[in-house]
């Protein structure tokens, strides 16, 4: 019941987060202003899950919570796809000014990364799971070296567009993205859902699962898949937010102290609604566009991070 109370709390604070940034300030111009705010807001709600649900699914796979799907290199991996395709094609290419080709091709590259990086993990039979974020860890170093020679070598004008790519934007949102977004993280999370209690069973260990009846191989395989899709879609849709998964998940865990997953996740999902709207409206009306919404998760993300870390040790 208090986790009831909690999370109605948490959903009025959202919905009066999206209601402030929607309607404060429209001065008339409904038709013009208002759906151009709620693609926005529809925006921030779909990252907001895809980037809560994969998250918690992540850490409960790891056993970490200071780990986010971000560490396999798929935040890499995009930039580095953003920086060939202006390198080898030009910036007027269709691949660059069509917003659905290039969203298409963002979330093929991340997914088949991903699925070939776990079949040949796996193939080889039981990898610990941290030997996969190491091999993770490896590939997104290499992909941000390769990213960051090409942008030294190509035109300055040209590295101006790379370089909006490189931070997440709610600005100029393309609303055919945003429903072909919709129907991907909904079919997703709708599949996955089921699979609650055996996440929650998962968080024991792997010894304890098997013990239980949980299939621990193929569950994980599916839900780091899964993972890696989810975020994929966010990262395509909007651009990389390095650490707001690591943010909204443990804010949940801290709130609500459960160990269900049908509590945790959508928590997660609401807290970070609440902060991408809550974050994006002070972004527009207090630093009037001087920064991204972004620059701003990376920076308190980062401080947080460290926060984390700190407490994890002094645990030990």
């Amino acid at each position: 019941m208090r986790d009831l109370h909690k999370m109605l709390i948490l959903v009025a604070l959202a919905l009066a987060a999206c209601g402030v940034y929607l309607f404060h300030d429209l001065n008339g111009s409904f038709d013009y202003a208002l759906p151009r705010r709620g693609i926005k807001v529809f925006a921030m709600v779909l990252t907001g899950i895809a980037i809560a649900y994969a998250t918690v699914v992540f850490q409960t796979i790891t056993h970490n919570r200071i780990l986010t799907p971000s560490i396999m290199g798929l935040d890499s991996l995009y930039m580095l796809l953003q920086t060939l395709l202006i390198f080898f094609l030009g910036s007027d290419h269709i691949s660059i000014m069509n917003r659905q080709v290039n969203f298409i091709l963002s979330i093929a590259a991340m997914v088949i990364f991903a699925l070939l990086f776990y079949h040949f993990l796996f193939k080889k039979g039981n990898q610990p799971i941290y030997f996969l974020l190491l091999i993770g860890i490896i590939f997104g170093t290499f992909f941000g070296s390769i990213s960051t020679f090409l942008q030294v070598l190509i035109d300055p004008n040209e590295f101006q567009i790379v370089q909006d790519q490189m931070f997440a934007s709610f600005n100029n949102v393309n609303s055919d993205l945003v429903w072909l977004s919709l129907i991907v993280i909904v079919v997703l999370i709708a599949f996955a859902w089921k699979h609650n209690a055996s996440l929650d069973v998962l968080s024991l260990g792997r010894d304890t699962a098997l013990n239980l009846g949980v299939n621990y191989d193929s569950l994980v395989r599916y839900m780091l898949i899964l993972s890696a899709v989810l975020i994929a879609v966010a990262t395509a849709l909007v651009g990389p937010i390095t650490f707001f998964g690591l943010i909204v998940a443990n804010l949940s865990y801290q709130f609500f102290k459960s160990y269900k997953h049908s509590v945790l996740l959508l928590g997660a999902i609401v807290i970070s609604v609440l902060a991408l709207v809550g974050g994006q409206w002070v972004v527009e009306r207090l630093f009037t566009f001087n920064t991204t919404l972004s620059v701003i998760i990376n920076f308190i993300g980062g401080i947080y991070f460290i926060y984390l870390l700190l407490k994890e040790s002094r645990a030990k």
